[in-house]
């Protein structure tokens, strides 16, 4: 497991506003400062409006080139990147992984390197290995952005989860934020304990002990085996799905309805939580197992909520991988 955060990294007072961009590559949120956190979702809160709008684009990347390329599957995080390139006035490329020379043998290095002397700006990169975005990084010259690498981080998800947030509760600081599920392959909710952590939440993760993995106590979480003690107390609970594709030898719990008893989000289960519950999850769903169809199309869901904001976040994203400031924007 990753270091656990410093013990500034936490602080509920304001990070300090920033004027540069530490550097223009998003790799992970691990490595980020709190203070340039707050400072992607001021800029995602600028751009909001214009996300969701479809008649108003920004001409501010014009001229660049944004290829997104997932070597893994995905529809939210790919279809959102390529409509806030799209929104900001980029060209974009997507790369299909499936049909390209990645099935013949050639290196992901290579592949991207015969991209890019093609002449692209931007590269939004999805991968089953953890650390591939991070090896690019080393090895090309365009700016690479982690759409989700193995088990490791999926930045993006952490930051739009965290302004989701923001958005709904007016603060991060001082919330009581519960990540519930398969927390041990999950690069959601490694990229949301830090985004969280380091903006002055209280964290918790629950799920079942095979699912929780070793030493996520050193990232500055507590843990719970128990929703029905944990979930009265949660101002946020954030439900993910089990990763059946990463799991590999014996089953890690008894049975999925055993599953879902213990761990699933219901109705009844709610009607136990704070009326102020905000509901989320990263998508996608598998109704009835982790959250049931009347909870997550409920009051209390901001689970579409999550997905307009993705946008807006992504289109911040893409504006600091451009070289931009905080703060500018053109429409």
């Amino acid at each position: 497991m990753p270091a656990r955060p410093k013990p500034n990294t936490a602080s509920t007072s304001a990070p300090a506003p920033v004027s540069t961009w530490s550097s223009r590559h998003l790799l992970g949120l691990q490595e980020l400062p709190a203070a340039e956190i707050s400072a992607l979702l001021g800029q995602a809160a600028a751009y909001r409006d214009l996300a969701t709008s479809n008649t108003r684009r920004s001409t501010l990347l014009k001229g660049q080139m944004v290829v997104t390329m997932f070597v893994e599957s995905s529809t939210r995080t790919k279809v959102s990147f390529n409509l806030a390139a799209r929104r900001l006035g980029a060209d974009t490329l997507d790369f299909a992984a499936g049909s390209s020379s990645l099935s013949k043998g050639e290196t992901l290095v290579d592949t991207v390197k015969n991209i890019e002397a093609m002449g692209i700006d931007i590269l939004v990169v999805r991968h089953p290995a953890s650390g591939a975005p991070h090896l690019l990084v080393r090895q090309v010259k365009s700016v690479v952005v982690n759409a989700g690498d193995g088990a490791h981080e999926h930045p993006t998800q952490g930051l739009l989860d965290t302004f989701t947030i923001l958005r709904a509760r007016g603060k991060v600081a001082g919330l009581k934020v519960g990540i519930v599920g398969d927390i041990l392959h999950s690069r959601v909710a490694r990229s949301n304990i830090w985004a969280l952590l380091k903006l002055g939440a209280e964290v918790w993760v629950c799920g079942p002990a095979t699912l929780i993995p070793d030493g996520i106590r050193d990232l500055g979480v507590k843990v719970s085996h128990d929703l029905d003690a944990l979930l009265p107390s949660l101002d946020v609970v954030n439900m993910l799905r089990i990763q059946h594709e990463r799991i590999k030898g014996p089953p890690l719990f008894p049975s999925i309805h055993e599953y879902a008893r213990l761990f699933g989000l219901n109705a009844a289960r709610v009607r136990s939580a704070k009326t102020s519950l905000l509901v989320m999850h990263p998508g996608p769903l598998n109704r009835g197992v982790e959250i049931t169809p009347e909870v997550a199309d409920g009051p209390r869901s901001a689970i579409l909520e999550q997905v307009a904001n993705g946008l807006a976040v992504r289109m911040a994203v893409l504006h600091r991988a451009a070289g931009f400031p905080p703060g500018a924007t053109s429409a």
